[in-house]
């Protein structure tokens, strides 16, 4: 059975993808310049890097990072299957700052999740330039998984879940059943400590940045629309108009009407 190999073209951050059959084919050692991440799907290995000798099995990964010279073989025993994507550039670099595979430690642990779909997604790609959009979008799709299942302390950090909860906020502020709770449940923390950190890196409290963020936005539309307050009540999350035009005046001085009044762009 041949080596299966894919290519794409110098724009996109995917450069290429494969499946490897079960043999004894070797590379190294030698270096290369693109990040090359592997996955195993049966059988044993190894991957040798100027640091360490790692061994791999079923459902781990490694990664080849770019100039780094690197020497991975398989068990002569039990010859490892695997898949590997090619991928290089600024956005890749980024993705991966998420992932806990390092220079020093490029392989991962198994997971609960089966990647071998993910790898495959790539087989459709080709020179047309929708396939190579896919194709960006399915490495990027494979990664988020690996981000889900070994972020890096960046990934984990303490802002990054403040920043989560600021954006949920600001991508669902008009329903008007957007409450504390949904908040918490997107973000997945407990409670309590979500409150003392969304605090603590943004100013105010989940409850009153999500206020806060509605009357901004009425602040807005009030000024670049045309909506009555009726409608503009209901775009910001509040059904009752009454009840938004209190919100409003407590928040800014003025009612909605008198603040089109004062600040409206002619």
């Amino acid at each position: 059975m041949k080596t299966m190999y894919y290519s794409f073209t110098e724009g996109s951050i995917s450069k290429g993808n494969g499946y490897k059959p079960a043999n004894l084919h070797k590379w190294g050692p030698g270096v290369r310049d693109v990040y090359a991440l592997h996955y195993i799907v049966s059988g044993k290995g190894y991957l040798k890097t100027p640091q360490a000798t790692f061994p791999l099995k079923a459902g781990e990964s490694f990664m080849i990072f770019p100039h780094m010279e690197v020497y991975y073989y398989p068990d002569h025993q039990d010859p490892w299957e695997y898949y590997w994507i090619e991928f290089s550039g600024p956005e890749a670099s980024r993705l991966l700052s998420m992932i806990s595979i390092t220079p020093d430690h490029p392989v991962t642990e198994a997971s609960p999740q089966n990647f071998e779909a993910l790898f495959q997604l790539f087989k459709t790609a080709g020179a047309e330039p929708f396939e190579r959009e896919r194709a960006d979008a399915g490495l990027q799709l494979l990664l988020s998984y690996y981000m889900e299942y070994y972020p890096s302390a960046q990934a984990l950090s303490k802002k990054d879940y403040a920043l989560s909860a600021k954006e949920f906020i600001e991508s669902n502020y008009w329903k008007s059943s957007l409450s504390v709770l949904d908040v918490v449940d997107y973000v997945k923390i407990e409670r309590s400590y979500l409150f003392r950190l969304f605090k603590e890196v943004n100013g105010l409290s989940v409850s009153a940045y999500l206020t806060a963020f509605r009357v901004q936005r009425a602040c807005e539309l009030l000024i670049h629309s045309e909506l009555s307050v009726k409608s503009l009540a209901y775009s910001v999350g509040y059904q009752d108009p009454l009840y938004f035009s209190k919100v409003f005046k407590k928040a800014t001085a003025y009612t909605p009407s008198e603040y089109r009044s004062v600040y409206r762009v002619l």
